[in-house]
């Protein structure tokens, strides 16, 4: 999951959990929200440490 997957899953939580009135009773709109944004959190924290790793990881060439 790439940055722009991950702020996706956080904007479509945080438009579950907090703007959408819950009238299924059989669905609890504002927890999948919330897992929606755990979920998009994680992979965001996991996206980005990623790329400091990959970015450290600098070819060297010895100039001769």
């Amino acid at each position: 999951m790439y940055v722009g997957g991950s702020l996706f899953l956080i904007a479509l939580g945080a438009i579950l959990r907090y703007a959408v009135a819950d009238l299924w009773a059989e669905v609890d709109l504002p927890m999948i929200g919330t897992i929606l944004m755990v979920v998009g959190a994680i992979g965001l924290v996991v996206s980005l440490v990623q790329m400091l790793i990959y970015s450290s990881r600098r070819r060297r060439v010895d100039a001769y």
